[in-house]
């Protein structure tokens, strides 16, 4: 709460309980109060990007006289407060946050994938740094294992806390799945080589080809380092249990990829079958279609159950990826000769039953229904698993890493993040390394550590939809299909100018963006605007003013206006 001015003009910047709302001496009065709510694109984010805030730092530029370019400049820091991969992600995200956007109960959801790309290009083009957080050199080191995104994600967090940050890394190249995980097709290297080497500038230390459990041991770290963060990412394949997965010519998706971005020559032959249904599965078969070989996806359930992203599904058919649904492979062969290929996939099909852990129906197989496909390579792609060896004391039943909500083991002073802790994207890595780096930061000062308050989400309920002018959402492009060739980039980034209309159409949900309602219709002119404020935050409401009225409330398009005992 903050007081300002000879009337006593107040305002309130958070809905924390333990604040006291300004009443008049009537205990029925009721009053304006403001209260920042959680838009709900950041709600759903893992890594808790403040969308919101980044856009209309470029959507209200005018009102506070800021140029383009400098709105674009404070857009990249807000985005990289809490995420340091805002050009990659912008590429590889399932965008989560879209799925919860309110836009979409007045037209289109915000394009905040695509919007989080061109920004994360502008702060690569513009050669923009990370900021820190401190100038303060701590004398405490911490060890991060692991320079994939929940590794790397820990160790900016905690550099810009003033922290020395040394990372183990046991590939030759920093950036974990990142790097060796995702095609050229949807991520330049050169993209995560600029966003990689800014988090290293804030003077982090890495060691290359230091495979922590096999060269360097868990206690080691614990001895020369105050604090220890495990994100050792998922770089093995799980088998798929079959007669046959040994032979010549089957190969792990990881393998796969792992072999091309690392510029390795491989021959696949002239036709492949891939198997599996997520994201993996879908970017091996485009990489296999780009060495020139015929692709044939195999899964066991239907395209409404797979798991990779519709817009990735819906580019591998538009290149030629034959799908092959309802089907498993129960064993492979090697072909011989004279069959021109060198395998056969014995395959069963399917049929779908009752809902199984995950939601989805589980696939039962049809008696009598084999059938069989002839291949020269075969890649299983159905999911990875942690490599935990040396690190024993960490693993639990299921296999994965136990940790709370922070990242804190039964180890004191480790903490694990990321894939360690089970399967899942790398914004739900990046989430997990700025959280665990909070704990470490306790930790160390030797204080508990306790989650941030969360503020209430704020659906379309609560805003006057009516308000908002209508306007389409601008659709992301791809290359033609004649041009989808080798390692091109297949998104097509929007236009500039498309960009920074499409940031228009955010509605602020739960935060003032000065629209001006409140102030032009407030019967005694209680209400005034400071633009000297933080973005958002430039409403003040002088309460010796107030009646009462609810018309501030009625008429605020966001849900920013509460009335309040």
């Amino acid at each position: 709460m903050s007081i300002s001015g000879p009337s006593r003009s107040v305002r309130l910047r958070s809905p924390d309980p333990s604040e006291a709302y300004p009443v008049q001496d009537n205990d029925n009065f009721e009053c304006a109060v403001y209260v920042r709510r959680e838009p709900p694109c950041k709600h759903a984010c893992p890594s808790s990007e403040d969308a919101r805030g980044y856009l209309t730092q470029i959507a209200q530029r005018q009102l506070f006289g800021r140029s383009l370019e400098e709105s674009l400049d404070n857009a990249w820091h807000v985005l990289t407060d809490h995420n340091p991969f805002p050009a990659v992600h912008g590429r590889v995200c399932p965008h989560p946050c879209e799925d919860a956007c309110n836009r979409q109960f007045k037209d289109e959801p915000l394009a905040i994938h695509n919007l989080e790309r061109h920004i994360g290009d502008h702060g690569i083009e513009r050669g923009l740094k990370l900021r820190m957080l401190t100038d303060e050199k701590k004398n405490q080191q911490v060890a991060v294992v692991g320079s994939g995104p929940s590794g790397l994600s820990c160790a900016y967090q905690l550099a810009r806390r003033g922290y020395k940050v040394t990372v183990f890394e046991a590939a030759p190249e920093p950036g974990g799945m990142l790097r060796f995980g995702i095609p050229d097709y949807r991520m330049p290297k050169d993209v995560l080589e600029a966003e990689v080497d800014r988090i290293f500038a804030l003077g982090i230390d890495i060691k290359l080809n230091a495979r922590v459990g096999a060269y360097i041991s868990l206690d080691w770290l614990r001895d020369e380092f105050d604090a220890v963060y495990i994100a050792a990412g998922l770089h093995h394949s799980i088998g798929m249990n079959i007669e046959g997965e040994n032979l010549p010519g089957v190969m792990t998706a990881i393998s796969l990829l792992k072999c091309l971005n690392s510029g390795e020559k491989v021959d696949i032959g002239s036709h492949t079958l891939v198997v599996g249904g997520g994201n993996s599965a879908v970017d091996v078969a485009r990489a296999c279609l780009r060495l020139g070989s015929s692709v044939e996806l195999v899964y066991r359930r239907t395209r409404a159950e797979m798991l990779a992203l519709a817009s990735e599904i819906n580019g591998a058919m538009e290149e030629g990826v034959r799908f092959t649904f309802l089907a498993a492979p129960e064993k492979i062969t090697a072909a011989g000769e004279a069959a021109g290929r060198r395998l056969v996939m014995t395959c069963v099909r399917m049929q779908l039953g009752a809902p199984d852990a995950s939601g989805r129906r589980r696939p039962l197989p049809i008696e009598g229904s084999e059938f069989e496909l002839a291949a020269d390579t075969v890649i299983p792609a159905i999911g990875q698993e942690a490599d935990l060896g040396g690190m024993d004391a960490l693993a639990a039943a299921s296999g994965w890493v136990e940790a709370g909500p922070a990242g804190a083991t039964s180890l004191k002073g480790v903490f694990a993040g990321g894939d360690m802790l089970g399967p899942g994207v790398a914004t739900m890595a990046v989430g997990a390394g700025r959280r665990a780096a909070r704990a470490i930061d306790a930790y160390l000062k030797g204080r508990e550590y306790v989650l941030p308050y969360a503020r209430r989400p704020i659906g379309p309920e609560s805003m006057k939809l009516g308000y908002y002018d209508s306007a389409g959402r601008h659709q992301e492009k791809s290359l033609p299909l004649s041009e989808r060739t080798g390692s091109r980039e297949v998104n097509l980034p929007l236009p500039a100018a498309d960009a920074v209309d499409e940031t228009g159409r955010c509605m602020s949900c739960g935060l003032c963006f000065t629209c001006d309602r409140c102030r032009v219709y407030c019967p005694t002119h209680a209400i005034s605007r400071d633009l000297t404020q933080p973005l958002g935050r430039v409403m003040f409401t002088d309460y010796t003013k107030c009646i009462g009225c609810h018309i501030c409330a009625d008429c605020c398009p966001c849900g920013y206006i509460e009335m309040g005992m």
